[in-house]
């Protein structure tokens, strides 16, 4: 008998890989399930675009250019092509737009990390899943690079950047460029009550596998800071693996911020009915290391809890020191040109958790293909509409309570129930005579 030919479907959007043998049993599509069986209102679970967004794809039929092409290759030529600062989804989508349009330009790539090319929005749901370093990676920084055609320098810091002279210092030395992209993500908010060394970050995939081999050899007690999106997330991927798990937040329920209340109940009661603790209205003071290596969180209000691992999810910050110092301008991270994504430098640009459009941080995941796609035509001078920001759809990925936002609710806003009941909750927010957002929960 002949062995079953699996097929692999890629999102344009974020790049998530649909494996036909392995399926989405998360979204409820079994595993063995065939692309073209998929039921059409089927939507990618990490950015939510829908079907007809995904495309074949044929990992092994890549064409890898020579060995010439790998880190440090010195035939690539020095200060013509691109510098891009950040191998993380937003540096690699930006490498993969010029490429695809221009053959032969030198891009060169400068990480802080190995440069492996994963999906980090996996991170806060690959524990119950189980997961691994291995299985995550899509593709090496290597094997991007070799196949890209481009030259890779892992292990690299930027440490200043000229626009006027077109270079960038590195910790290998002075790059010169014709253009730059900045793609260099964003990096936690931690406040100081949370010392670093006592509280884990999975904000990257070496934070994420460290935590993973602290709590893979049995129930632990875990405390995460913070209920906002990825907090919420990562409480629901640890109970699901069977972990004991404390959610704290200032706000009275998680999300407050950006839900109404009733959603906001509706999820602490999912969250709760999947075995974690929320606890709210509670500020948390400091983290310490008890004799017996466990920690002590206390907070403001005299409580205190006892864990194996704390987890801080307190939000994201641009990490500003490169821009500052290349004088760029800023407004909530670096600010961009909303068509091109130039920064206020000629020739420099950005995309990614790292810019701001207009004021408002861009930390989603659907919009960076399209955000490379128009820096690409930019760099190579292409005719081309320009990159539209519009507001993504936001999707909690908690399998115990699923959670779909569209649009962006305002303050001043009128929520109205559609539904609710036990298996569902409806609500549309109004504002000023138009719906500006819809949300639903279960």
């Amino acid at each position: 008998m002949s062995q079953v030919q699996w097929k692999q479907f890629i999102c344009r959007a974020c790049g998530l890989i649909y494996d036909e043998q392995a399926g989405d049993p998360d979204s409820g599509i079994a595993p063995g399930t065939r692309f073209e069986d998929i039921p059409e209102d089927w939507v990618c679970p990490l950015c939510g675009v829908v079907k007809a967004d995904f495309e074949p794809y044929d990992h092994a039929a890549v064409a890898v250019a020579g060995p010439s092409l790998l880190t440090g290759a010195s035939h690539v030529a020095r200060g013509l092509g691109v510098v891009i600062v950040g191998a993380g989804h937003a540096g690699w989508a930006a490498a993969e737009a010029l490429r695809a349009l221009d053959a032969g330009l030198p891009i060169t790539i400068v990480t802080a990390c190995e440069g492996d090319r994963y999906l980090k929005p996996e991170l806060s749901i690959a524990i119950s899943r189980g997961a691994t370093r291995e299985s995550l990676v899509r593709e090496t920084g290597v094997h991007a690079a070799l196949r890209l055609g481009v030259r890779l320098l892992p292990d690299t810091f930027a440490v200043g950047l000229s626009p006027v002279l077109h270079q960038l210092r590195t910790t290998r030395g002075t790059l010169s460029f014709t253009s730059l992209v900045i793609a260099m993500g964003a990096r936690p908010a931690l406040p100081a009550c949370l010392p670093p060394q006592l509280c884990w970050r999975i904000n990257d995939l070496a934070g994420w596998s460290g935590l993973k081999q602290k709590i893979q050899q049995g129930p632990k007690r875990i405390v995460i800071v913070g209920a906002g999106m990825v907090g919420c997330e990562l409480a629901d991927d640890f109970a699901r693996a069977g972990h004991q798990v404390t959610l704290l937040d200032v706000q009275s329920q998680p999300l407050a911020t950006l839900l109404p209340p009733q959603g906001s109940a509706r999820l602490r009661a999912g969250l709760e009915k999947a075995g974690v603790t929320v606890v709210g209205s509670v500020q948390v003071l400091g983290v310490a290391l008890n004799p017996d290596g466990s920690k002590r969180v206390w907070t403001q209000c005299a409580r205190q809890f006892v864990a194996d691992e704390v987890v801080a999810a307190t939000g994201l910050v641009t990490d500003t020191r490169l821009a500052s110092g290349a004088g760029l301008a800023l407004d909530r991270g670096i600010a961009v040109d909303p068509s091109t994504l130039q920064t206020s430098a000629s020739q420099v640009y950005a995309l990614g958790d790292c810019v701001s459009i207009e004021g408002a941080p861009c930390r989603f995941i659907e919009p960076i293909s399209k955000q490379a796609q128009a820096i690409a035509h930019a760099i190579l001078n292409i005719p081309y509409a320009g990159y539209a920001h519009t507001q993504p759809v936001i999707r909690l990925k908690t399998k115990s309570i699923p959670v779909v936002l569209h649009g962006l609710p305002v303050t001043a806003g009128l929520w109205q129930v559609m539904q609710d009941d036990p298996a569902k909750l409806r609500m549309q927010q109004s504002f000023g005579g138009t719906t500006v957002a819809s949300l639903e929960i279960g």
